[in-house]
């Protein structure tokens, strides 16, 4: 079976209906919350610059793997304007322009929430948090040049890797309100990757071997965002050794679910390079879910 290749032009076209018909139903289902919600403001007093007390340690009543998990989330996120560059500068047209922009404001009120809690609690050092802030976005973030395939099927696996990270955070039990806002944000995770997931459907019914390509190379070249801390190790050694996020996992829990979802390993309609990247994955012992 000999399949044409598209340009990311052509599939940025084919694929325009189909983003627009999801990214209502997201607007949909995502909406209805509001990130003042889930912060305490009753607890808030001023900082010694408007004549309070600044920060103490004794004043967080979060343990050490809450702490990091939620330092992480916001720096992540905070970093928000380089992931906006990096995926904005694909997809600058129509449909394709305003989910970037619906995505970047759902990314932005996450950080919003957490950071507003963690200084209305007092539950990490403001000024540590500031300046770790200012290191993680001026360093920013870049990545190899990528087509439009690889984007879509990234962002599904970035997503609900994301996802998993604030379902164990908010299995911490850490306290309720903590919990009530890992949660928040993974279910917003896990509809931003169906979003993505289902523009990958779609491109398997137009391009089925550039998709099982564009899908074979991002699990293989899969990173996610990790961020340096103060004493040298790194956020993905740490939140592994909690419990929040394993990359050793990351076939069982990211991938297999999603890979699934296309039906990677039971497809009839590949050519010669589809066939080629399906059996990649497999050799990287990544199957479907039973």
């Amino acid at each position: 079976m000999v399949q044409n290749l598209l340009t990311d032009r052509e599939l940025l076209e084919a694929l325009a209906f189909e983003v627009e018909l999801n990214l209502r139903r997201h607007i949909d289902v995502a909406d209805g919350w509001q990130p003042h919600d889930y912060v305490p403001w009753d607890d808030g007093r001023n900082f010694a610059f408007l004549g309070g007390d600044d920060w103490v340690p004794e004043q967080s009543e979060l343990s050490e793997v809450a702490k990091l998990a939620l330092t992480v989330s916001v720096l992540i996120a905070d970093n928000l304007p380089s992931y906006h560059r990096e995926i904005g500068k694909y997809l600058r047209t129509g449909a394709w322009w305003r989910w970037v922009g619906r995505w970047t404001a759902e990314e932005n009120r996450h950080e919003i929430m957490i950071r507003n809690y963690l200084m209305v609690t007092r539950s990490v050092d403001p000024v540590d948090l500031e300046r770790q802030r200012m290191a993680h976005m001026t360093a920013g973030f870049r990545r190899p040049a990528l087509h439009l395939l690889d984007i879509l099927a990234n962002g599904a696996f970035e997503e609900a890797a994301s996802a998993i990270r604030h379902r164990n955070t908010a299995a911490l039990n850490e306290n309720p309100l903590v919990t009530a806002i890992a949660t928040r944000i993974a279910a917003d995770d896990e509809l931003q990757s169906v979003f993505f997931a289902d523009l990958v459907a779609a491109a398997f019914a137009i391009a089925p071997d550039q998709t099982m390509r564009a899908i074979a190379d991002r699990v293989a070249g899969f990173e996610v965002p990790s961020v340096a801390l103060p004493d040298g190790r790194s956020s993905d050694e740490v939140l592994a050794e909690a419990g929040i996020y394993d990359r050793a996992k990351e076939g069982e829990l990211v991938f297999a679910p999603l890979l699934h979802r296309w039906n990677v390993f039971d497809r009839a309609d590949l050519g010669p390079e589809g066939e080629q990247a399906r059996a990649e994955l497999a050799h990287l012992r990544i199957s479907s879910p039973a």
